[in-house]
Order: structure tokens, then C-alpha cells, then sequence
């Protein structure tokens, strides 16, 4: 039976680039892997043809005499070398594959894993408006993990050291056959360290790290906001055994204010105001993040929901030398408990009260008087 076309089995052009016959191989690779069609003699056949069309097609020199003398090229030795196959060359165009598949190399070992590093700590802060608005230093107590000073993390009794893996050999992986390739996973013994503590440190239990307490000086910068995050580098936990330090991550939230309400630079205030206030005008001393105050003017016939802006009364803006605003919200407020005399004056004011003096309410009744009429007609 003959062959099928290189090219055809990889499905591309003969003007291929090798970044395109890469791409190709490793999409019909996954497609036809055996441990994705177990059982399938079919795919484990496409798997092989796909290897072999690849192998011959990623060298320079054996494409070239593909191209000229096609399958013939590679029989009787002309090829040179092995030919296309399941030797040195597979194993090493397979690896990305098995990285995805078992997160490993296959082939050639790479070696023992590095040192763990030490997981990132997170530490929630929350912050009063006003140290928001003017920055400040937090000292902050941090219980984390920190490489012990008896082994100097090495995670061995001082006056020893860690001994080579029995099981891998101090390669930190081990071998195993699967059909007809081999792959390599970590080794279980020493978790791919290549290592192994024969006689532990007394003082972390051969861990490398200890728990304790630190105290740590963080800088809040003017004009921070509600769920900034600061990194500091290096603060987390001790890797184990000697591995790089983890990083410190504080997540800073703003407390409820007694009277405003943030909306990035900008500050709200709701005042309630008098009846009389609203309707004759006036003026009302508030306070400002800065913890001064300033006067706001009320004209007269003021209605609830009016808003009064005082410009550069807000929070700075995160480094940079803006400033926002500060909206003043009044609410009418009705009188309550009233007495007998007072109630007297408000009906007589009502007597003597016109259509101008209520022009949204005398509107709006007289659009629901005329929308029933409407209705009955």
C-alpha cells in the first residue's frame, strides 16, 4: 500500500514555513494521541503517520530530498541517518506535546525543580476618610512564614547537608513507559527537589521556615481609593528550603464616614434644611475632609435635591496634583410636632398661598385632573 503525501497528512501546502508545519504537527498530534483515542487503532495509526510526515518535513535537508525523490528519498538509506522514525528527534519535537498533556517533559530530562517559592500573603486594611485624604504611615503586624536562622532554611541539622533522591537519582524526575514512548513525571519522593533530608532541622523540622510575627511600615498615599492594592515585594512567606520569599499584598478599604460619601475624587454631603430656610434663603457652616469647614448659601425657593458644588473641597487625586470637588445635597426638611400656634400659621399661609408660590405641585395635580377627564369622556 502507498503512502499518503507528507504534506496531505499534515494538511498543509508544499510552501509551507516551518512555523506553520510546527503549528499543523501539533494540532493533529493532539487530535490522534493515543491517550485521547484509547483502544482506537486507527488514530494510533494517524499518530504515527503524523510524526513520521513531520520529522521528515522539519529538517531542512531531509525536506529537500522529499521534494525531489519524494517517499523513495528515505528508502535504501538515502535519507541518511535513521530516517524518519521514533528516535532522538521524536522524543525531542514530542515534548511540548507531553507538556500539555501531563504538565512534564518527555525524552531528555530537564533536571530537578528549583526551590519552592513562598506563597503570597494577602492582609485586608481599612483606612479612615480623612488618612485617605492626607496619606500616612501603618505600621501593620504580619504572622507569616520566615526562613529558619538554626539551618539558614536549608531545612537539615546544622553540620549536615540533603542527600540525593534514592528514587530519581537527585534528578528530581522519574521515567515511566506508556506504549511506545516514555514520559517523565515528578518524582514523588522528594516532590522534584532531587533532595532529601536525612536528619532534620530541629528548629523547623526540616521544613527550612518557622512561623512568626512581623511588623511591617506601610506608606498610604494621599488620595488612595476604596479596593487599591499594594504590593510589597518580598514580605510574603519563605520559600521552603532555601526558595525565594512570596510577596505581601494589602488590599485597603475605606471606612464608613460620618458625613460624606466618596465617588472617586469627589465628596457628597447631604444637609437637611429647614422649611423656612429653603423658602426665605440662608447660610449653613459644613465641615471639609481637611477637618475645616466652609459656608454654603442657600437662595430662597431652594427645593429638596439641590445640589451646590464647592470646587477643590474633595480628595486629591492618586499622585497627581488634582483636587475634587465637594457636592452639598440639602433635603427640605417637614416640621414635625408642631404646636396649636404654629399650625395656625401654616393654615393661614395656605389660605393666602397661590400657584406661584407651588408651581410643580399646582402642575402636576392639574396634568392628573386633566388625565381623568380624559378618561371619563
Amino acid at each position: 500500500m502507498s503512502k499518503r503525501d507528507f504534506y496531505e497528512v499534515l494538511g498543509v501546502s508544499r510552501d509551507a514555513d516551518e512555523k506553520a508545519l510546527k503549528s499543523a504537527y501539533r494540532k493533529m498530534a493532539m487530535k490522534y494521541h493515543p491517550d485521547r483515542n484509547p483502544d482506537d487503532s486507527a488514530a494510533e495509526s494517524n499518530f504515527k503517520d503524523v510524526n513520521e510526515a513531520y520529522d521528515a518535513l522539519k529538517d531542512p535537508d531531509k525536506r529537500a530530498a522529499y521534494d525531489r525523490f519524494g517517499h523513495a528519498a528515505f528508502e535504501n538509506g538515502m535519507g541518511g541517518g535513521n530516517g524518519p522514525g521514533f528516535g532522538n528527534d521524536f522524543a525531542s519535537t514530542m515534548s511540548d506535546i507531553f507538556d500539555e498533556f501531563f504538565g512534564g517533559a518527555a525524552g531528555g530530562g530537564r533536571g530537578r525543580r528549583g526551590a519552592d517559592r513562598g506563597s503570597d500573603l494577602r492582609y485586608n486594611m481599612e483606612v479612615d476618610l480623612e488618612d485617605a485624604f492626607s496619606g500616612k504611615t501603618v505600621e501593620i503586624n504580619v504572622p507569616t512564614s520566615a526562613s529558619c536562622q538554626t539551618c539558614s532554611g536549608s531545612g537539615a541539622k546544622p553540620g549536615t547537608s540533603p542527600k540525593a533522591c534514592s528514587t530519581c537519582g537527585g534528578a528530581g524526575r522519574v521515567r515511566a513507559t506508556q506504549g511506545f514512548f516514555t514520559v517523565e513525571r515528578t518524582c514523588i519522593s522528594c516532590q522534584g527537589r532531587g533532595e532529601v533530608i536525612a536528619d532534620p532541622c530541629t528548629g523547623c523540622g526540616g521544613n527550612g521556615r518557622v512561623t512568626q510575627d512581623r511588623t511591617l511600615s506601610v506608606n498610604i498615599p494621599a488620595g488612595i481609593e476604596d479596593g487599591t492594592r499594594i504590593r510589597l515585594s518580598g514580605e510574603g512567606e519563605a520559600g521552603v528550603r532555601g526558595g525565594p520569599t512570596g510577596d505581601l499584598y494589602i488590599f485597603v478599604s475605606l471606612r464608613p464616614h460620618t458625613f460624606f460619601q466618596r465617588d472617586g475624587a469627589d465628596l457628597f454631603c447631604r444637609v437637611p434644611i429647614s422649611m423656612t430656610t429653603a423658602a426665605l434663603g440662608g447660610q449653613f457652616d459644613v465641615p471639609t475632609v481637611d477637618g475645616g469647614k466652609t459656608r454654603v448659601k442657600i437662595p430662597e425657593g431652594t427645593q429638596t435635591a439641590k445640589q451646590f458644588r464647592l470646587r477643590a473641597k474633595g480628595m486629591p487625586v492618586l499622585r497627581s496634583s488634582k483636587v475634587g470637588d465637594m457636592y452639598i445635597q440639602v433635603v427640605v426638611e417637614t416640621p414635625r410636632n408642631l404646636s396649636r400656634r404654629q399650625r395656625e400659621l401654616l393654615e393661614e399661609f395656605d389660605a393666602v398661598s397661590s400657584k406661584e408660590n407651588h408651581p410643580d405641585a399646582s402642575g402636576f395635580f392639574t396634568r392628573v385632573k386633566d388625565f381623568f377627564e380624559n378618561l371619563s369622556s
